[in-house]
């Protein structure tokens, strides 16, 4: 399997382009590549390039793009997920899992209960890090597109873009009940509580933005686990 890189700059079949020196690094000391290899650049547009390396020093590495491919591998709707800052560790499964099964988008807000407190220099370096992962992940899952990412000091600032739903375990509205707008909708917006789930307060707000709360089964889930859970049964649905 080739290997599949993302490079944020315009790409056109025939052109011979330099790689920047991470990727170059990448490909030479990693991956260990040659003169003569094939390898997948995308740009994020909803396409990829096939390309072979043309040459290479220690520096950089010359590759020309050979081919053009528009196959689509992104959802048949685009589905935000709005998740309550959490431990770090958490919001990086989100962001990896969540990429891997075809979230558009990615929009981290405090919350009433929420446990993750950044300084703007931390939150910075912070946004950095997630950026790589959603990044690594549209990399190794073949996505031509990668995700948006967002932070949000107030849950008030949240947009609800398309069908909005907030899980919430003791609410009375099972999931089954939304399938028939899951099915026909273009846009999803999923709003996932921290550890210790959305507060009265949170909900109220959610619902103002035009979110409707569900209860996604029986057991109460993690929060790392819930986003990827429902995109998965939302891909299954709409797309298998």
């Amino acid at each position: 399997m080739s290997c599949r890189l993302y490079l944020n700059q315009p790409l056109h079949t025939g052109e011979l382009i330099t790689l920047p020196a991470n990727l170059a690094h990448y490909l030479r000391q990693v991956m260990r590549h040659e003169i003569g290899d094939e390898i997948i650049l995308f740009n994020g547009l909803g396409c990829e390039f096939h390309a072979t390396i043309k040459a290479m020093s220690k520096q950089e590495i010359s590759c020309q793009l050979t081919a053009f491919d528009n196959t689509s591998r992104e959802m048949s709707c685009r589905i935000h997920v709005v998740q309550a800052a959490c431990r770090s560790e958490k919001i990086e499964t989100v962001l990896q899992k969540g990429t891997e099964l075809g979230a558009a988008s990615f929009h981290i807000t405090r919350s009433e209960r929420s446990s993750l407190k950044l300084d703007a220099k931390k939150l910075e370096a912070r946004l950095e890090r997630w950026r790589k992962i959603i990044v690594e992940a549209a990399e190794q899952s073949g996505r031509t597109t990668v995700p948006e990412l967002t932070w949000h000091t107030r849950l008030a600032d949240i947009d609800c873009r398309g069908l909005g739903l907030a899980l919430h375990p003791h609410t009375a509205a099972s999931w089954q009940q939304s399938l028939p707008a899951i099915q026909q909708s273009n846009e999803i917006t999923l709003a996932i509580g921290p550890e210790g789930g959305w507060s009265d307060v949170d909900m109220s707000t959610l619902i103002s933005r035009g979110f409707s709360s569900i209860v996604f089964g029986p057991r109460i889930l993690r929060t790392e686990t819930a986003a990827p859970a429902l995109l998965a049964a939302i891909q299954a649905i709409r797309d298998n």
